[in-house]
């Protein structure tokens, strides 16, 4: 069966591993186009010559796939982006605004250059990105935007405040742009993930607990979830039933109990 998104483009930031990269190659299994963006040249180099030599459109076209290694924490770059693309006359159909970072450490004594730095990616430049990306796809008529968010955007995350925070801000504000386009063909949708076996503990400077290693999901797992309800219209995702029944308790419980769950969870 064809895909909607076959012969369409996908710009897929963070894209040199974990869920950036799973992403992409769930996007072009769908014969989608890709653009992927991330710091690291050399990862991005590998990613796109292992989806260049396992997909295909048919027997005699590949996938094609562009890399920009770029940093997306300069505040620049969003709209140098963009401009790029417009002026190469590159049209992007899908938009999975990855790019992200976790940092654990108590509020007060996380350097607050790299919590500045982390509300920047997670927060300015997502928000940029949409604000780029979609009035084009409302012209078109035709769009995703998926935005990453966590688990942690459904309750106080202590050790992880300002990344909680952030996430809850992705959350809400997908939730009403999601609301905004429903009579445009763009749809926009945020996925939860829970931890998630990826790069992201040992950037954020946590080592694994036994509860993080047990509940963890496979990064794939989470991207096929996030792209199969991107495609059929939802608005949010939360992957695994154990993650879903934890954001929905989260609406029942006084905020600083589930402060204190949050906590507890980081530490076991």
């Amino acid at each position: 069966m064809k895909s909607t998104l076959q012969g369409k483009t996908a710009l897929v930031t963070g894209a040199s591993s974990g869920l950036g990269s799973d992403f992409a190659r769930r996007l072009a299994q769908l014969g989608c186009g890709l653009i992927l963006v991330a710091r690291r040249n050399d990862r991005l180099r590998e990613v796109q010559m292992e989806i260049t030599s396992t997909s295909t459109i048919s027997s005699t076209h590949t996938i094609p796939i562009e890399i920009i290694p770029a940093d997306l924490n300069a505040p620049e770059v969003p709209r140098q982006l963009y401009d790029r693309l417009r002026a190469s006359g590159r049209q992007v159909d899908v938009l999975i605004n990855n790019a992200g970072v976790g940092l654990y450490g108590e509020f007060a004594q996380v350097p607050w250059e790299r919590t500045r730095d982390m509300i920047q990616l997670d927060v300015l430049i997502m928000s940029e990105m949409m604000r780029l990306f979609i009035p084009d796809m409302v012209k078109r008529n035709f769009g995703y935007v998926l935005n990453v968010a966590s688990i942690g955007a459904f309750q106080p995350s202590p050790t992880y405040a300002v990344y909680s925070a952030a996430k809850s801000y992705v959350f809400s504000l997908t939730e009403a742009v999601h609301y905004e386009l429903r009579r445009t063909g763009v749809n926009c949708i945020v996925i939860n993930p829970g931890v998630t076996r990826t790069e992201f503990l040992s950037v954020a400077g946590q080592t694994p607990t036994l509860y993080q290693r047990l509940i963890a999901m496979d990064s794939a797992s989470v991207a096929r979830i996030g792209i199969r309800a991107m495609l059929k219209g939802r608005a949010s995702v939360t992957p695994g039933v154990f993650n879903s029944f934890f954001a929905w308790m989260m609406r029942f419980l006084p905020y600083q109990f589930a402060a204190r769950l949050a906590d507890m969870a980081m530490r076991m």
